[in-house]
């Protein structure tokens, strides 16, 4: 796909693409987009597929294959612009990484597979974990292991799903 000029210099998505070495194509425009207006909630391939076929035009749907999108959030991954996590159903989901963040402390619910930073809620103890982490990190580097990251997830049931309540984000049906 060839890539678009960009009319206004500024645009941050574009900005994004060419400072990590990437093309800014309509494509990688249009997932890094979606991903970024929607930080709190990650997809899998197939739920990013139809989330964008249905927000885009026919010959827009039509140009995002899904081999297309298995390569490009597979690069966009591999920059550091997603963040890629298999949960306990060994499924890939992705996210738009939050800017200056390489892992972060997350809620997955079981239920709905709405993941929820803990950043926050886990701010009393950030630098206990960070230490953990740290320490695991060099005891692994001593033994050899390179190009290590760390994800630290917490399963269970979110409070909406828990309490029945509606107003809680239901990704299964790829509603946004």
């Amino acid at each position: 796909m060839p890539s678009i000029p960009s009319d206004n210099a500024t645009d941050p998505i574009d900005a994004l693409l060419s400072a990590h070495g990437l093309r800014r194509t309509a494509a990688a425009r249009r997932v890094l987009g979606w991903l970024l207006a929607h930080p709190d909630t990650s997809y899998t391939h197939a739920q990013l597929q139809a989330a964008l076929a249905g927000e885009g035009d026919a010959a827009d749907s039509a140009a995002l294959d899904r081999v297309t999108l298995y390569r490009l959030i597979d690069r966009l991954t591999q920059v550091g612009l997603l963040l890629c996590r298999v949960d306990a159903s060994r499924v890939r989901r992705y996210q738009a990484m939050p800017a200056g963040v390489h892992a972060m402390p997350h809620f997955e619910c079981q239920s709905c597979h709405r993941d929820s930073p803990l950043e926050n809620a886990l701010q009393a103890s950030a630098g206990d974990l960070e230490r953990a982490a740290q320490t695991a990190l060099a005891a692994l580097k001593a033994l050899g292991y390179q190009g290590m990251s760390l994800d630290f997830a917490v399963r269970g049931v979110c409070a909406d799903c828990a309490t029945g309540s509606t107003g809680g984000y239901r990704q299964r049906g790829v509603a946004a």
